[in-house]
């Protein structure tokens, strides 16, 4: 297996310049004592296993409710996972799916389109995956693509990006009036955490095949991918299908924080309001709330 080699970047960080080598296997001190809290991180210390593990498995019973209730009443729910680069969405999916039906419970995960697909209207390829009754479709990576990736790549002209940022509104809208219930979440990870999973990645063998072309490029990117995101939630961010960010350098909290936030938003039969708690709010919430500066 070839393994891409990958630049030798020069980054500024809070003032600093920092020279990153990913290839190096000893991750830099510098990233190391910075990883936790990098972007503002509430928390000092990871959520411990034992209350994750039991707080995870009782939000899964409350998941496994829902999913009957969908095919009893054929309701129709639909969840987009955008984020950073090694935010953990692949992670956050797989526990909302861990013990639920999977003839129902779909992952879509699209790669880059075909001739044909680049000829065609652009969320149509995304329809085509479109849940039907009594199913969840939980998108890793969406229509999205085409408000991050694609313009700080250079994947799509500016006037695209612009349509597109215009587009989604009323396109969104339409999903929503059709009856399926809509989420969107943000997944945000500090700089310095992104960093250490890239790190990871490169030197796990086990892993490595979750580091992309696309990341390598990316790694001085930091500040593009800033701009076009607060693009995205200035235009994209309605009353009808508002974004929910999820802070996620501790995954355990954020993935009890995501699944919590969607247990909580469906009134589905039998649900415990008790049993899946309150939200951390801390972790989980608007944009607006919790990117004060606009520059985590």
């Amino acid at each position: 297996m070839k393994i891409p080699d990958a630049p030798i970047v020069n980054l500024d960080i809070d003032g600093k310049t920092r020279q990153f080598d990913l290839d190096d296997p000893k991750l830099p001190d510098w990233v190391k004592e910075q990883a936790f809290s990098s972007g503002g991180y509430p928390y000092e210390e990871r959520l411990k296993r034992s209350d994750y593990e039991a707080t995870l498995e009782t939000l899964q019973e409350e998941l496994v409710k829902l999913q009957y209730w969908q095919g009893e009443t054929g309701q129709r729910i639909m969840v987009v996972f955008e984020g950073r680069d090694a935010a953990g969405k692949g992670g956050t999916i797989g526990r909302f799916r861990q013990h639920l039906n999977p003839r129902h419970a779909r992952t879509v995960a699209l790669s880059k389109p075909s001739d044909t697909e680049r000829g065609q209207w652009y969320f149509q390829r995304y329809v085509d995956h479109f849940p039907t009754d009594g199913d969840m479709v939980m998108y890793d990576r969406s229509w999205y693509n085409r408000a991050g990736v694609e313009p700080v790549m250079g994947f799509c002209s500016d006037e695209q990006h612009r349509h597109f940022l215009e587009q989604v509104p009323a396109f969104e809208q339409m999903i929503v009036n059709d009856g399926i219930i809509l989420f969107k979440f943000w997944l945000n990870v500090g700089r310095e955490m992104q960093l250490e999973r890239f790190h990871d990645r490169r030197h796990s063998p086990l892993k490595v095949w979750k580091l992309s072309p696309i990341d390598l490029k990316a790694l001085d990117k930091w500040d593009d991918y800033t701009s076009v995101r607060n693009s995205m939630f200035e235009h994209t961010d309605t009353d009808h299908a508002p974004w929910t960010v999820v802070r996620t350098n501790d995954k355990r909290r954020a993935r009890i924080c995501a699944i919590r936030h969607l247990l909580l938003n469906v009134d589905y039969e039998g649900r415990d309001l008790k049993k899946i708690g309150d939200m951390d709010e801390k972790i989980l919430g608007r944009h607006s709330d919790l990117f004060k500066d606009g520059n985590e």
